[in-house]
């Protein structure tokens, strides 16, 4: 008897759903989580780093400490930056008389109040900020920075350096 293309297709189908199990390629899977070991080690290994900038240049220190993960406010020699956005220039911070820079203290401010920071004993929001500021950078004008960030509640202030220097 002569079978018609419908029905040896439906055995053909039927044969392959009985004896063909899946198989698993362990190769392919190891390969996969190998790669994923090593990348997650190397990504692991230094997990706060500053922002590199070719129009900064750090002073250099003896410090020991990696820096933390915080807010990071960059001095350069013509602007401030808060998380490699401009908040404002430099010769604008040396022109202002009070020691108060409005921009700088309303971006502070704006990224303060997305986050809920630890109290210390008073019951005062204790923030941290890491300040990069240029080694040829006017004191009056860092002066200007760290006041804004204590009066916008960003008590912790670190200085970025570079390891190296003289002991």
């Amino acid at each position: 008897m002569n079978k018609s293309p419908h029905v040896k297709r439906h055995e053909r189908l039927q044969r392959r759903l009985k004896g063909g199990q899946a198989t698993l390629s362990l190769t392919s899977l190891m390969d996969i989580f190998t790669i994923l070991v090593f990348f997650l080690l190397v990504n692991s290994s230094n997990p706060a780093k500053l922002p590199d900038t070719k129009d900064l240049k750090l002073p250099q220190s003896i410090a020991e400490k990696d820096p933390k993960e915080n807010l990071v406010v960059m001095i350069t020699n013509k602007d401030i930056l808060v998380q490699d956005m401009q908040v404002s220039s430099v010769a604008a911070v040396m022109a202002l008389k009070n020691d108060i820079i409005p921009a700088l203290s309303t971006e502070l401010k704006y990224r303060a109040s997305k986050t809920t920071p630890p109290l210390n004993e008073q019951g005062v929001p204790e923030r941290e900020i890491t300040i990069l500021g240029d080694q040829n950078t006017p004191y009056s004008v860092i002066r200007k920075v760290m006041a804004t960030c204590s009066d916008s509640d960003y008590a912790k202030i670190s200085f970025a350096v570079v390891r190296g220097g003289k002991k």
